[in-house]
């Protein structure tokens, strides 16, 4: 192990005890409420099961400072294991209010049977919202919106699974891309077409292509948006996805590509067999542009190639602005990485599973002193399919002392709470 790497152990304990399964989903955003004594989370009765439309899950929180109590405000069936319903605190909103995804019954929609609901914890009142929501601003004024049918098809992990079959979809419609939903009065608008995407900085590989946009981040100042634009002609073998990484202002306009990972494909050759990658090879893949995340209201952390090299990038948000590589030495795959939200010299991730041992590691980097604390090691069953995985997906509290997982390593789909309060204090 390099002399850079530390294991450095910190207490743990899970996060409730009853007899239900539990998780949150994505890494880029807080589970803690402001206070940081409620813990949002997803109740399930399984640890595993293949997703279908009239599946359910409870949405709720856990009450840190009541024994972990765990209180149910709703049920949905819109959700999947990597994202879970992308329940989301409003901060910027009074009280304790919470947004998340479920099934409508809009058929109006621009998503029809998709949509989102506003629950207002101290009072019990709810209001529904037409669209479903992928992110929200932190000043909780917009989110951003895409059709989560269409992930089902061109990326199933992060999609929703529809009751009816679909039609055929446009491989680059006019019609569809980000949208932009105002959460005050529910007006929403297309905010860039894929077609608008398609034709940016165009590239052939796109041409026979199917597109989609995911991992949409909005900055602390609520004034830029980024996201991945992703296309492929074989939707069910990822090493075949291509990536760009693309920034925008929240009114569609001054659009920036800051990455393009285009590459040629041998896969899509005819005797290609896409059941010969492994579960993780794409995450592990040279050339893919993965988990990006703001920083700051300026730069962005990513994995990704950049000048025919793939490591911890720090990305600023400008054309040819500069890149950064973080942890050269010590940073050296795929992970689901955030900077403490009160001091960014601490930056928390994970890795993907050992293929040897199926072990995760999760860590904190020193910025300062690049250095690696390795904080705890976490087995994952490797039976788990793609789409039914559990990632560890770090999270922080709010005041940066505490780190939430979600794990299967006791064989149980469970969240776990890490105290790196005395590493992160020396």
């Amino acid at each position: 192990m390099s002399e850079k790497i530390i294991k450095y152990p910190c207490p743990i304990r899970r996060a409730g005890t009853g007899p239900k399964h539990h998780f949150f989903g994505y890494y880029n955003k807080s589970t803690w409420d402001r206070s940081d004594r409620y813990l949002l989370a997803n109740q399930v009765p399984m640890m595993d099961a293949d997703l279908q439309a009239d599946l359910e899950a409870e949405i709720g929180f856990f009450d840190l400072e009541n024994q972990d109590a765990f209180t149910v405000v709703d049920t949905t069936t819109t959700w999947n294991w990597q994202m879970g319903c992308q329940s989301q605190w409003l901060d910027g909103q009074p009280g304790r209010q919470i947004i998340y995804n479920i099934r409508s019954q809009n058929t109006q929609s621009p998503y029809p049977n998709l949509g989102s609901r506003i629950f207002n914890i101290d009072t019990g009142t709810s209001r529904d919202l037409d669209l479903p929501i992928y992110v929200v601003a932190p000043n909780s004024q917009f989110a951003i919106s895409i059709d989560y049918r269409r992930l089902w098809i061109t990326h199933e992990t992060i999609g929703y699974c529809d009751a009816e079959p679909q039609a055929p979809l446009a491989l680059a419609p006019t019609t569809d891309g980000l949208r932009y939903l105002d959460l005050n009065t529910g007006e929403h608008q297309l905010l860039v077409s894929y077609a608008d995407l398609k034709s940016f900085h165009h590239v052939p590989s796109m041409d026979k292509a199917i597109h989609w946009v995911s991992h949409i981040e909005i900055n602390p100042a609520s004034s830029r948006i980024l996201f991945l634009h992703r296309w492929t002609e074989r939707v069910k073998d990822e090493t075949c996805f291509l990536h760009r990484l693309i920034t925008i202002n929240p009114d569609g306009t001054d659009m920036r590509l800051l990455e393009c990972s285009d590459h040629p494909l041998p896969q899509l050759a005819e005797d290609f067999d896409p059941s010969a990658v492994g579960t993780f090879d794409y995450e592990k893949s040279e050339y893919q542009i993965s988990h990006p995340l703001w920083c700051d209201d300026n730069r962005i952390i990513v994995w990704g190639p950049h000048q025919g090299s793939i490591h911890y990038h720090l990305y600023t948000d400008a054309d040819n602005g500069p890149v950064e590589v973080v942890g050269a030495t010590v940073l050296d795959e795929n992970g689901h990485m955030t900077f403490s939200p009160v001091n960014k010299r601490w930056l928390l991730s994970d890795t993907y599973p050992d293929s040897e041992t199926n072990q995760r590691i999760l860590f904190l980097y020193d910025m300062e002193q690049d250095l690696r604390y390795d904080l705890g090691s976490f087995y994952t069953d490797p039976n788990l399919r793609k789409e039914n995985r559990c990632d560890l997906h770090p999270r922080w509290s709010r005041d940066g002392q505490l780190v939430c997982i979600d794990s299967v390593h006791e064989n149980i789909r469970q969240m776990y709470i890490i105290d790196v309060s005395e590493l992160v204090g020396k």
